[in-house]
């Protein structure tokens, strides 16, 4: 039997970037159509594919490496199933929402737990983002938006020009300062 509470420490439950990220993603998305469709990358508790389902009334998938973190999710009523970033998933979707693991991490440290899974960014901070950028365009619909957390800690021009790199514009939707970074939602879209 699974100790609930043991598995909670192990899954990313809602901060700062979390929220940032969740009231962006629902009120740019507030009219997307009942049939459209949407999934939460790195989903954690479920906390943003709950808050963009419930300002949209559309479905949100949510999706995890973690499986402490799908049970957790789908606990809070998020239909969630396990995968690694945007494998195995068969787009198009409309809208795609990914607060990454960002912080720059040792390249030497090890990870021995699925929490310091979900915040070890590897060294430049950009481990599971550069990934995501290069399959993202596969599963967006063609008038699909993503929606991406990163932090100034991640260089977030870096971020931009690896997203341009695979066909994807980008535009700052919204940030939020503290005295060690700055957080950015990113808009991502198919560049014209």
């Amino acid at each position: 039997m699974v100790d609930r509470e043991k598995a909670t420490e192990q899954v990313y439950q809602p901060a700062e970037d979390s929220h940032l990220l969740a009231e962006t993603t629902a009120e740019q998305v507030a009219n997307l159509e009942a049939d459209a469709r949407v999934v939460d990358v790195g989903t954690g508790s479920g906390y943003v594919a709950a808050t963009v389902a419930e300002a949209t009334g559309v479905d949100v998938l949510g999706v995890d490496i973690s499986p402490l973190a799908v049970r957790e999710a789908r606990d809070h009523g998020v239909t969630a199933v396990r995968s690694n970033l945007l494998d195995g998933l068969a787009g198009p979707f409309d809208a795609v929402t990914f607060n990454p693991p960002y912080l720059p991490t040792d390249p030497d440290a090890e990870w021995d737990d699925w929490m310091e899974y979900a915040l070890s960014g590897g060294p430049d901070g950009r481990r599971a983002i550069d990934p995501f950028l290069d399959d993202l365009p596969r599963v967006l619909a063609p008038a699909g938006r993503g929606f991406l957390l990163v932090s100034s800690l991640t260089d977030v021009e870096a971020v931009s020009e690896r997203a341009a790199a695979n066909g994807l514009a980008t535009r700052e939707l919204a940030e939020e300062s503290f005295p060690f970074e700055r957080l950015v939602v990113l808009e991502l879209t198919h560049a014209e």
